[in-house]
């Protein structure tokens, strides 16, 4: 009962500060890059915040960190809640993530503004087309690159292939990837009460670019399912 209370109190405060960073984003990108790379940050503090001190989650990071730099960023997907703090783990990233999420009122314009590349699934090649334009554009202004290489939220226990996509996005930006493993789903399931606990956090060895792609994913797949074992 307390933590469906603590979670109701937690989507209350977040949904409407959302709405306030949206606009201030917004504002913020009228004045260049930097400053709304600012506010998106100091939304992800803010969410950060609320999980920790509403839910009683926090973020533990076992080994490892995450270079500065262009880099391929394979991450674990077990929850939304990685989707926001991923912002914070790593510096000014571009993140990989479904068309819809970018297609939505007001949240969708400030992920654009962002740099968000959302990916239409159902439009197949030139989807990947775009998102690989999209990555190589990142990489131009110094950007890493983040994926959720699963595709989708994936629950606790489970260790799907990697999606085509990344394998395809690793051979056409040519980057050495970092990939991140984590096990947010038991303390985040789906619906409305979270739990409290810990998220732990491992940053796998970096894996070099130039791998064939049966290599690099079963090493990819290796690295970001390391706390499922």
């Amino acid at each position: 009962m307390f933590s469906a209370m603590r979670s109701v109190l937690y989507f209350l405060l977040f949904y409407p500060g959302t709405i306030f960073y949206c606009i201030a984003s917004l504002v913020a990108a009228s004045f260049g890059p930097g400053p709304i790379r600012r506010v998106i940050r100091n939304w992800a503090r803010f969410h950060q915040l609320l999980v920790n001190h509403l839910l009683g989650i926090r973020f533990v990071i076992l080994e490892g960190e995450i270079p500065d730099g262009p880099y391929l960023v394979a991450v674990k997907h077990q929850a939304m809640v990685e989707t926001i703090e991923v912002l914070l783990l790593v510096n000014t990233p571009v993140v990989v993530m479904k068309k819809e999420y970018v297609d939505t009122p007001l949240l969708g314009a400030v992920m654009r503004k962002f740099g968000v590349i959302g990916v239409d699934r159902e439009a197949g090649a030139s989807a990947l087309r775009e998102m690989m334009a999209r990555g190589k554009q990142a990489i131009a202004d110094g950007r890493p690159v983040v994926i959720f290489p699963e595709g989708t939220r994936v629950p606790v226990g489970e260790t799907p292939p990697l999606r085509p996509g990344f394998a395809g996005l690793y051979r056409a930006l040519g980057l050495p990837v970092v990939p991140v493993a984590l096990d947010s789903g038991k303390v985040w399931p789906k619906g409305l009460t979270k739990r409290p606990g810990t998220i732990r956090i491992r940053v796998g060895e970096v894996i070099p670019a130039g791998l064939k792609r049966g290599e690099v994913e079963d090493r990819v797949h290796h690295a970001i399912n390391a706390l499922e074992r």
